[in-house]
């Protein structure tokens, strides 16, 4: 039996995967075991901030490797107290609580609000319709995605959705019995849809007025994904709870709970926990990612690239207005939302060599390496305007 037979005989099927053997990473591209070299548009959902193999990253790993796997949070570990000092710098937070990965922390997040909530009698969660958190039940219990939540009611009581940029609705939707607003600055499996200024501005005022908690998941959109270390940056708002993780750990995984000082009375010792959050080669692995990308020059140079690429997805917009219908999202985080299925696309650009991905059924994903380079950009666009004139 071939691989794809195995897979099928073994496992759940609940992922739809791509044909093709990967032998090994080399920056911005996978090779398959068959030579093929594949420009990877998708980055395992924009884990893989760095490109595959950054000697950076192999070389803390490697050494973490030597000393130990894993000890347990029993322990003070040198490598999670590293991580955190760069997470904290860089994100100006105060505090962090470190997962598994991001459905974990939005976990977390649940009940650091619930605790919280309980002394200031506020109860109610609110998020948004085409949010995505992660596949736990309380992460599901907040997520508005249709399709991830069929079939596994009840969820978590007290939870409202409302439409993203909604002004009307969120100022019906908060009061003084809402314990945290939880949100997305940019929906990814939503559709890459952006949450507006005016939005936000409302949101900060309700949150003034009203007492509660605002939390952002920046699981896809922070480290760096925007041109900002963290998407909310744009917004100019300081969530009181920020999620981070995907490219946090360089292709380990590892999330974070990130939080302000006033948060950490009510997580004390034994509240809350993890048997493999942290992991000390993770860690490793996160504090060199965290630390390349809060360079301000890198930072920089990830919105120019992002410029450019945007440029040229408008260019082909013009030219092709009856297949694109629209560009949306921030730095090199991307949506071109088409007239028609996304589906065939992707294997159009498989075809080709390069990985993308569809969401929300007509909206193809970008998600580039953040080391990608002019000549990366120039080869993707060639194949989308090869592709974009036989379709």
């Amino acid at each position: 039996m071939n691989i794809k037979e195995l897979e099928s005989k073994h496992f759940f099927q609940t992922y739809k995967r791509f044909p093709v053997e990967i032998s090994h990473g080399d920056g911005c591209y996978l090779v398959t075991k068959d030579g093929r070299r594949i420009l990877d548009f998708f980055t395992g959902l924009a884990v893989s901030a760095l490109g595959h193999g950054n000697p950076d990253v192999l070389e803390a790993v490697t050494k973490q490797i030597s000393r130990y796997l894993h000890l347990s949070n029993f322990y003070l570990q040198e490598t999670q107290v590293e991580l955190a000092q760069s997470l904290l710098r860089a994100s100006n937070y105060d505090r962090v609580f470190l997962s598994n990965s991001g459905t974990e922390a939005i976990e977390g997040a649940v009940k650091l609000v619930r605790r919280w909530g309980k002394t200031q009698k506020k109860h109610t969660l609110v998020s948004l319709l085409g949010a995505f958190h992660g596949r736990t039940m309380g992460s599901l219990s907040i997520s508005g995605r249709k399709k991830y939540r069929e079939g596994y009611d009840p969820f978590l009581p007290g939870v409202k959705h409302i439409e993203l940029n909604d002004v009307e609705t969120l100022e019906q939707a908060v009061n003084n019995e809402t314990a945290a607003f939880f949100f997305e600055p940019i929906q990814g499996e939503g559709g890459v849809r952006p949450v507006s200024e005016v939005f936000v501005k409302k949101l900060v005022e309700l949150h003034d007025k009203y007492g509660f908690l605002i939390v952002a998941d920046e699981i896809q959109t922070g480290i760096g994904r925007t041109g900002k270390f963290l998407a909310c940056e744009h917004l100019g708002i300081k969530p009181d709870i920020t999620i981070v993780a995907k490219a946090l750990g360089g292709g380990l995984p590892v999330g974070a709970l990130l939080a302000r000082e006033e948060l950490n009375q009510y997580f004390p010792p034994g509240s809350h926990g993890t048997t493999f959050g942290g992991n000390p080669v993770a860690c490793a692995a996160g504090t060199v990612v965290v630390n390349k990308v809060s360079e301000e020059q890198f930072i920089k140079d990830v919105g120019e690239k992002a410029s450019r690429l945007r440029d040229e997805l408008e260019t082909l917009q013009k030219q092709y207005p009856s297949i694109i219908k629209e560009i949306r999202g921030l730095g090199l985080m991307l949506g071109v939302d088409l007239h028609t299925t996304g589906a065939p696309f992707v294997e159009w650009f498989l075809e080709k060599d390069v990985f993308i991905n569809c969401t929300d059924q007509t909206v193809l994903r970008l998600l580039p390496p953040l080391v990608i380079g002019e000549k990366e950009i120039e080869e993707f666009i060639r194949v989308f305007e090869e592709i974009l004139k036989t379709s």
